[in-house]
């Protein structure tokens, strides 16, 4: 209702795109060009150019106010570590803000992390919320019984 009454405005981001925008984001990197969205709804409005016959769509990077993002570990420094899924996109996430708070189940002394084990050094994190028994809602494997 918000949206067709003029109060919610959307923008239609393909995902590996929003991905990007962050990344770019994080990298200082102010747009980037993509073929993804030409044509479509994604492109209305924005820049188009062609570069060797083809055509691509100019995206702004993303930079927000803040950033919230679940690691598994982190140190005293802001070190973190990522289980599963949440490495997808959740450093993009964390280097992309302006200012990124972290909520981690487990907090170690500065130094315990092996080096080669961290996914995000501590530069891009300000805030560290620590919550032990966080409370796990997505990624449950669900199955179909046998047929």
């Amino acid at each position: 209702r918000q949206y067709l009454s003029g109060e919610l405005e959307l923008e239609f981001t393909p995902q590996g795109t929003l991905a990007e925008k962050l990344r770019a984001g994080g990298a200082g990197i102010p747009a980037f060009f993509t073929r993804t969205g030409v044509g479509t709804i994604v492109a209305e409005g924005k820049e188009l150019r062609e570069f060797d016959g083809q055509t691509y769509v100019m995206e702004r990077s993303l930079v927000p106010d803040v950033s919230l993002v679940k690691a598994w570990m982190a140190d005293r420094a802001g070190n973190l570590v990522f289980r599963r899924t949440a490495r997808n996109f959740n450093p993009n996430v964390a280097m992309a803000g302006r200012i990124t708070v972290v909520e981690v189940e487990v907090i170690v002394p500065t130094g315990e992390i092996d080096p080669d084990q961290i996914h995000l050094p501590g530069i891009y994190v300000h805030r560290i919320v620590h919550n032990p028994t966080p409370e796990k809602r997505i990624e449950q494997r669900t199955t179909r019984p046998a047929r």
